[in-house]
């Protein structure tokens, strides 16, 4: 009985992670059908409602029937952390597989992913509020960017990974740095990267400057789209501009516009840079992760999905002969 157990395989886990704007949306619409597959978001500003145009957040009618999950559980108000995805992917990944359907986790944020894909175990290193509160008070007067460089003279590798303008995650690693003498960078390198699942991790890129090119048009659609009315809804409902919901992307450009401290064309300017140097730290965080096979997104797409099958069919040992009717390993009994 025990020697049974003992065989039993990982529970199959499928990932689908690149840059903003590389194509992972319409592909994993595609892989999901194919493999009937329940689709987790892998990215941490998606979790919010009522921020859709400006997190790229496919619409309902556009999913095709595919269920998504850790889509709009948070209010953007309410402080969310890589832990808090963590543990709630487990639970869906564990549900999912209940179901018998293939979990696929599909998103950018590499933290959040890695975190899952390896069971990352997170440090309980105390707080300092008198400490946060100082390092607010300095972001506050001096601006999130000298923030930022403090954090590059002590642990420059979180610093490379966060954005100067994510000010909570900074003053968390200045934090961990102030209380254990530790680089935030350090503990997540000690991490055992073992996953506790049957690991199938597709990456996506581009030739550079076509990916850029595909960003600048995301963002002039977001804004025909109404991405300032949105966050003109958002200050609306009172959502405090210092959230940290409200520091992503497309939210704190346009709230310097709506603030009078630019117009809106250097706004966007500003939105088209900052997200461009967020496309390179993504791909620089997934280039860091082990058994990823890269797809060229710029190459034949009927090839590449072809490929793509295969590396699916050959990692889970198992055929491309799911129907929606049919349950993922004989029932998703693999554990």
């Amino acid at each position: 009985m025990q020697e049974a157990s003992s065989n039993k395989r990982k529970q199959p886990l499928l990932v689908l992670l690149g840059p903003t704007a590389v194509g992972k949306t319409q592909l994993s619409l595609d892989l999901a059908k194919a493999w009937n597959a329940e689709i987790i978001s892998g990215d941490s500003m998606q979790i919010y409602k009522g921020m859709d145009i400006g997190t790229a957040k496919l619409p309902l009618a556009e999913r095709q029937g595919i269920v998504h999950h850790l889509i709009d559980i948070c209010q953007p108000e309410e402080a969310y952390s890589v832990a808090d995805f963590q543990q709630h992917c487990k639970t869906e990944i564990a549900d999912i597989a209940a179901r018998g359907k293939l979990p696929f986790i599909v998103g950018g944020t590499g933290l959040y992913i890695e975190s899952v894909c390896y069971s990352f175990e997170f440090a309980e290193n105390g707080s300092d509020q008198a400490f946060r509160d100082e390092q607010q008070q300095f972001a506050d007067e001096h601006g999130a960017e000298a923030l930022h460089a403090k954090l590059a003279l002590v642990d420059p590798r979180s610093a490379d990974r966060l954005h100067p303008n994510d000010v909570r995650r900074i003053i968390r690693a200045l934090e961990i740095y102030h209380l254990s003498g530790e680089m935030m960078s350090a503990q997540l390198e000690r991490q055992k990267k073992e996953s506790p699942y049957e690991l199938c991790l597709l990456g996506l890129t581009m030739d550079r400057g076509v990916l850029y090119s595909r960003i600048e048009q995301r963002i002039d659609i977001m804004l025909e789209d109404g991405l300032v009315e949105e966050v003109k809804g958002l200050l609306a409902r009172g959502i405090p501009a210092d959230a940290v919901a409200m520091q992503g992307l497309g939210y704190k450009e346009i709230m310097m516009y709506l603030r009078g401290e630019c117009t809106l064309e250097a706004a966007v300017t500003l939105l088209k840079r900052d997200t461009r140097h967020y496309a390179k730290r993504q791909l620089s965080w997934f280039r860091r992760m082990k058994d990823i096979e890269w797809i060229d997104m710029g190459e034949n797409f009927h090839n590449n999905l072809q490929r793509i099958h295969g590396i699916i069919a050959g990692k889970f040992q198992v055929n491309l002969e799911y129907t929606s009717n049919q349950s993922f390993l004989d029932g998703g009994n693999v554990q």
